[in-house]
């Protein structure tokens, strides 16, 4: 069978020619292009999707003007031997695969393509008859509407120098090229690049030994340590050094330091002559980089301490980072950000995180990638909690008739009081979905915006929790996370004419845990920090309980 206008074996001297041998995957896929092709109304210009990135892609642009270096053909590799060819403008085309149904009736194929014969026991010659025997039989063919972030290429973005490697990179992969931040395939030995007489010649900054610094001004804080003691700058940046503190530097083993002629106030940066370099100061860098990051709830003070500063919550609430924007202000050489855990409840005045400038000088450019990645907002605030108005249901038939005392309540009740809600009302039910769908009314009459829900979230035949809940409204419904205890908590909204009421089903294991998925989410629920399947995704990290004798949370590593 011929493959489009060429003979079997003049699509295969071409297979040869273009991939280095006649691969049995470029022959059959040579079948699979052509077939789509055919399918396609005439005329229609298409664009390309492959599911594999072994021989298929090769057919592809044998066969057709796509290629992954016009942007017309994609290799979105989910490991299916597949091919979707569309209109590149609608969307509209077909899909064809390999069916292993219809591969039957070929054992030698079915041999190669399910992988029943080790590369060396396979007859090629007979492998080969086969596949130009079966020619497209062997495939199947559906419709198909491509997504919209599948068809068209994507414009390259603002092209940029790494600041690590020196090469070209776009931009939109992060303040360093991607190679840069650990992809390479490959390592290469690199001559660091000595920036400090550069700095010296532009700022006029010497490092002399101590003897000859008297009267000279000092440009960083220096640090004295007694172990178990004290921590904090001895000396501050455009401090005078006087006869007297030369035998205090020595005891800091400081021997040699960094001075400038220019006067300072005690405790400021010294103004620095701006050369070709034009630096900028760990203190003004710091500074530059608090206003920004910080964001509502969240304070600072100045002028920096020992090259930082440092953040404190300037009320109660919930910590909120943004991870992968601190992530990319990282990735900027000679800077930095750390911080205290995302969705920490914290306290007023309690701390929060810390930046600073690495070296003591770092360039305008430097400083022009750092703020680039802030454009987009602070990276940190401190989220209040809303004083929620909190309803209670407890189901549960062995509950409701007294076979089992209830603990749920007060172990809800005292959860949701400690962060500063009322119950409005509680109430028990049994297993029934009318009962709890009447109680759930009852719970919004009462004023409730937070229903907590409890038991009958498990696999029993009697858990009818999950429905009565979708009967009385529930929609955003997220059922099941990875976290260990409370794996089978339920959240979503129940809307209604005064505004949404929040539900939260917690499983039985509350009763039993000290500390479950509960205590992890009641606070992102408070804050009104939306909760994303994502977000669910990134907690079992850090989301196994050990369950220890005695429960030292949240001083642990629970659910962070």
């Amino acid at each position: 069978m011929n493959i489009g206008s060429y003979t079997f074996d003049e699509f295969r001297r071409l297979a040869e020619n273009f991939h280095g041998y006649a691969a049995p995957g470029l022959l059959v896929g040579g079948y699979m292009v052509e077939l789509a092709k055919r399918h396609l109304p005439e005329g229609t210009l298409f664009e390309a999707v492959v599911e594999s990135g072994k021989c298929l892609p090769d057919a592809v642009q044998l066969l057709t003007l796509c290629s992954i270096g016009n942007g017309w053909m994609k290799i979105h590799n989910l490991g299916r031997y597949a091919v979707s060819l569309f209109d590149k403008h609608t969307g509209e085309g077909v899909r064809v695969s390999v069916d292993p149904v219809k591969m039957a009736a070929y054992p030698e194929i079915e041999g190669w393509f399910l992988k029943k014969k080790a590369k060396k026991d396979q007859d090629v010659p007979r492998l080969e008859a086969e596949i130009e025997q079966a020619g497209d039989t062997i495939c199947k063919v559906e419709p198909i509407m491509v997504k919209r972030r599948f068809i068209g290429h994507k414009h390259m973005s603002r092209i940029v120098c790494c600041p690590v490697c020196g090469e070209a990179y776009p931009a939109e992969d992060g303040p360093v090229c991607r190679g840069c931040q650990g992809e390479a395939p490959y390592v290469v030995a690199r001559r660091e690049i000595k920036a400090a007489e550069r700095h010296e010649a532009a700022t006029g900054v010497r490092v002399v030994p101590v003897e000859e610094a008297v009267g000279q001004t000092l440009v960083h804080d220096m640090t004295r340590i007694d172990p178990g003691q004290f921590k904090g700058p001895e000396f501050k940046a455009g401090q005078r050094i006087s006869v007297g503190d030369i035998c205090r530097l020595q005891q800091m083993g400081r021997f040699h330091v960094a001075v400038t002629d220019a006067p300072a106030a005690e405790g400021a940066a010294p103004s620095f002559a701006a050369g070709e370099d034009n630096l900028v100061h760990e203190n003004e860098a710091a500074e530059i980089f608090a206003r920004r990051m910080a964001g509502e709830g969240v304070s600072y003070s100045l002028p920096p301490r020992e090259g930082k500063v440092e953040f404190t919550a300037a009320r109660d609430g919930l910590f909120s980072v943004d991870v992968e924007r601190m992530r990319k202000f990282n990735l900027v050489p000679e800077i930095m950000v750390a911080s205290r855990q995302d969705a920490t409840l914290v306290k007023q005045n309690g701390p929060l995180a810390g930046t600073r400038a690495i070296p003591l000088f770092i360039s305008r450019e430097r400083l022009s990638q750092a703020l680039e990645v802030l454009e987009g907002g602070p990276l940190f605030s401190v989220l209040p909690l809303r004083k929620a108005r909190v309803g209670i249901l407890v189901t549960g038939t062995e509950v409701f008739q007294g076979i089992i005392e209830d603990k749920f309540i007060p172990v809800i009740t005292a959860k949701v009081t400690m962060l500063g809600c009322s119950v409005v009302k509680t109430d028990i039910v049994p297993d029934d979905r009318e009962m709890m769908v009447r109680a759930v009314a009852g719970m919004r009459q009462a004023g409730a915006d937070l229903l907590i829900t409890t038991g009958g979230l498990s696999v029993d035949p009697d858990d009818v929790t999950r429905h009565a809940m979708m009967d009385a409204g529930l929609t955003d419904v997220l059922h099941g996370v990875p976290v260990l205890p409370g794996t089978m908590s339920l959240m979503g909204r129940i809307p209604g004419p005064d505004g949404d009421m929040q539900v939260l089903g917690v499983p039985a294991c509350a009763l039993y845990f000290k500390t479950t998925f509960l205590d992890l989410v009641l606070p992102r629920l408070l804050s009104n920090r939306g909760i994303t399947r994502a977000e669910l995704a990134r907690m079992g990290e850090g989301g196994y309980c050990l369950s220890c004798h005695t429960c030292t949370w949240p001083k642990c590593w629970f659910g962070k």
